[in-house]
């Protein structure tokens, strides 16, 4: 099978398979210290047959975070704790990368110290957001000003040093999912007039100077960058006219960086909208010229084929990779595949999390 050959990303980092492990938030760690522990280090290590994990997104800040009992890399703490994690998954010959997390407008005051939102624009998602005591309405955030842009870029780079110091092997960008970076995309929470809104590029402004500024602290072959595209009607998020623009755009853009991947996530549901393209797989395949990593509810069947014709160097495996740990091995052996616990998805604690 071509997802079991080993997949070699650039001169630091090589896969021993073509099967990635996806960022899944789990919920397991303390709202205040934002810590990881040895249980996490356990749940990655089973899982370390993976050609790479991503971690759950991890937060660059305070004012990241959008969820509850989600982990930090901020702190020397937070740094140490992750240590136990690839520590852990390097001694099953496992590789790790850290995915850089913030949330945007995609929290509430109760979650972030009393403070308003940031994002791009001044514009309420209109959600519900989960806090400690109640699901709560969202607030309008507020505009990003020049400082604001120039401390969540110092974030990010912090991050990921604290990431490397860790020992992950690489981060992973998230700009997806309509959180921080997907806000300053999409016209639908982006309605700047200045250099960050309006045209493609301006748009994009935001994500490449963060990227830049990562790009002075670490290599860019351990450097990762996620999007979603097509992303539509969820936490805000709208496909209109600007949409492939800009994605179009920041693809062709990243061209021009040798980093090590770009993981790319296909529709959930195919609409029959304007300006929606079905196969955006197939679309950016034919203008990425790097490691292009696919997610998206692939079977392994699916998934063999994305890679086998070309369309996908690896694929990432979400929820079948929290049911069954060894993956890789059981695809190599054609085993069944158990099913997930949807309930102890978010649930503190080792049931459907190290158990199965």
């Amino acid at each position: 099978m071509k997802m079991l050959e080993p997949l070699k990303l650039n001169e630091l980092i090589s896969l021993k398979n073509r099967i990635v492990m996806a960022p899944m938030t789990r919920s397991r760690v303390d709202n205040k210290e934002r810590t990881v522990s040895n249980l996490h280090a356990e749940y990655y290590r089973q899982r370390a047959g993976a050609g790479l994990i991503i971690n759950e997104g991890t937060v660059v800040s305070e004012m990241a975070v959008g969820y509850l009992r989600v982990p930090g890399i901020y702190t020397a703490e937070q740094t140490a704790a992750w240590k136990k994690v690839t520590e852990a998954v390097h001694k099953e010959s496992g590789l790790i990368f850290c995915q850089l997390w913030h949330v945007g407008r995609i929290t509430h005051p109760v979650l972030i110290g009393g403070r308003t939102a940031l994002s791009a624009s001044a514009v309420n998602h209109k959600g519900r957001v989960l806090t400690p005591d109640a699901v709560l309405d969202s607030l309008s955030p507020r505009e990003m000003d020049k400082i604001d842009i120039e401390t969540v870029k110092n974030e990010f780079v912090i991050a990921a040093k604290n990431a490397l110091e860790a020992g992950f092997d690489g981060v992973e960008i998230h700009s997806s999912n309509g959180y921080l970076f997907h806000q300053f995309f999409s016209s639908s929470s982006n309605i700047r007039t200045d250099e960050y809104g309006g045209s493609v590029e301006n748009r994009a402004r935001f994500f490449f100077e963060v990227l830049d500024a990562m790009l002075q602290v670490i290599p860019a072959q351990r450097i990762a960058v996620r999007l979603n595209p097509m992303m539509h009607d969820s936490i805000g998020i709208l496909v209109d006219e600007h949409t492939l623009p800009v994605f179009d755009y920041i693809v062709q853009r990243l061209n021009d960086n040798p980093i090590a991947f770009l993981h790319l996530t296909r529709p959930s549901k195919i609409l029959d909208l304007p300006y929606f393209e079905k196969d955006i797989i197939g679309r950016y395949r034919k203008i990425y010229q790097g490691i292009l990593i696919v997610n998206g509810a692939y079977s392994p069947e699916e998934a063999e084929l994305e890679i086998s014709s070309g369309r996908a160097d690896a694929v990432a495996f979400g929820k079948l990779f929290i049911s069954n740990p060894n993956l890789p091995e059981k695809i190599k052996n054609g085993e069944a595949l158990k099913d997930w616990d949807q309930a102890s998805f978010y649930s503190p604690g080792e049931k459907g999390y190290t158990d199965y």
